[in-house]
């Protein structure tokens, strides 16, 4: 029996394995003023926002921050601190400068001038599906375009991803079992990112880093070696292992339900939209934020959020909140929401990737539909394999024919 998606009203509960167990455990009492509870990997207990106006609350209120999470015994998702230098780590009012810095280069307009590089990088996946004797969706493409056109936009040698791109897979599952092993590789991507700040290893003239280093001193204060690495380790991850999961389960969706990837061959010109329906229903691993702690009291709809509290603003949920997405599980190439998804995040953390990862997964899905309009899976959905961590969780291979 088959468990491929025919019909055309398509939702999540349709495609196997979609939809993660979560990260955390639901508890069943309340907190004092009536607000849903979760239990963190850590063991903290966070207050639980699922709607979309009170996540969107949450995320954007400049005193609600993740510097006091980082630290260790923290409340969190995963089983190490990280630097305090990443982005996704600092407050006001030290994001602002660091961001600011680099907002322009991550821009709509700022990513497109690596729209050659994605092209050429496509072209050449696509040779590649053509020859192979048993073409793999995801070993013969997918995975190859995040990490090639980052390397480009950066300036990282491509003859270093075998060194440091294993160990940034492993980063991102961020395994609980093995802490030793998953700090060990933490560092070897930190310390590769590090090199290539301070110059003991050399990056390619005229990328981000390179130019990062000579116009450090357009930030006041001058960025330093440190809040380098912490932006460039953020991309490194981000702008590779990030967009190849969300990228992965898009294009596995579109062919668990042969519907949709019929609509999209027969119109390529939906594939800007449908990728955004498909990022806001496909979370990123097992989590879809990291908790914050509360700085003021927060009104919400569940009730009063106390100041010093911990908070998971579930984007997850949020994005399948029926107030916000009417009929939110059903996959829709026509929707016109009235409200932005939050899957990059909303405000001061709002993900600085997200513009190049549009542009990538837009540019695949539309490239693949003209080239393989009858492209679908060689076995049943049910049967793809997968990586299943807690930021990064997807098929690890998409056998395909035409």
């Amino acid at each position: 029996m088959t468990s491929t998606v025919t019909s055309a009203a398509v939702t999540v509960a349709d495609i196997p394995h979609l939809d993660p167990v979560p990260a955390f455990a639901p508890l069943a009492e309340r907190s004092p003023q009536g607000i849903a509870q979760i239990r963190l990997p850590s063991g903290h207990t966070a207050l639980h926002m699922t709607r979309y106006a009170d996540v969107h609350k949450v995320l954007t209120d400049p005193a609600s921050g993740r510097t006091e999470t980082n630290v260790e015994g923290g409340p969190s998702f995963l089983p190490t601190v990280m630097p305090k230098e990443l982005l996704l780590n600092l407050d006001a009012p030290f994001h602002a400068r660091v961001r600011g810095f680099v907002a322009a280069d991550y821009s709509a307009a700022g990513v497109e001038r690596l729209r050659p590089v994605l092209d050429r990088v496509l072209d050449e996946g696509i040779e590649r599906l053509r020859s192979a004797a048993s073409p793999d969706l995801f070993t013969d493409l997918v995975d190859r375009i995040p990490v090639t056109v980052n390397c480009h936009f950066l300036g990282v040698p491509l003859a270093d991803v075998p060194y440091f791109r294993p160990s940034a897979r492993i980063v991102q599952i961020a395994s609980h079992e093995n802490v030793p092993d998953l700090v060990e590789h933490f560092y070897r991507v930190y310390g590769y990112v590090q090199d290539l700040v301070t110059g003991t290893r050399a990056a390619v003239p005229g990328g981000l880093i390179d130019r990062f280093r000579s116009d450090r001193d357009r930030a006041e204060p001058p960025l330093d070696d440190a809040e380098l690495t912490g932006i460039f380790f953020g991309s490194l991850l981000g702008a590779d292992q990030n967009v190849v999961s969300v990228l992965t389960k898009s294009l596995y969706t579109l062919l668990a339900a042969p519907a949709l990837w019929r609509r999209l061959a027969e119109e390529p010109g939906i594939a800007p939209r449908l990728a955004e329906e498909l990022i806001r229903l496909i979370p990123l691993g097992t989590i879809s934020a990291f908790p914050r702690i509360a700085g003021r009291d927060l009104d919400t709809s569940q009730g009063v959020v106390p100041a010093g509290s911990v908070v998971y603003p579930d984007a997850f949920a949020a994005n399948r909140d029926p107030e916000a997405f009417p009929d939110p599980l059903t996959i829709d190439p026509d929707r016109v929401p009235a409200k932005r998804h939050l899957q990059f995040g909303y405000g001061m953390h709002h993900c600085m990737g997200a513009a190049l990862a549009r542009m990538e997964i837009v540019a695949v899905l539309t490239r693949l539909a003209r080239e393989f309009p009858d492209l679908a899976l060689a076995i049943e959905p049910a049967e793809v394999p997968w990586d299943d961590g807690t930021v990064l969780r997807r098929p690890t291979s998409l056998p395909v024919r035409w």
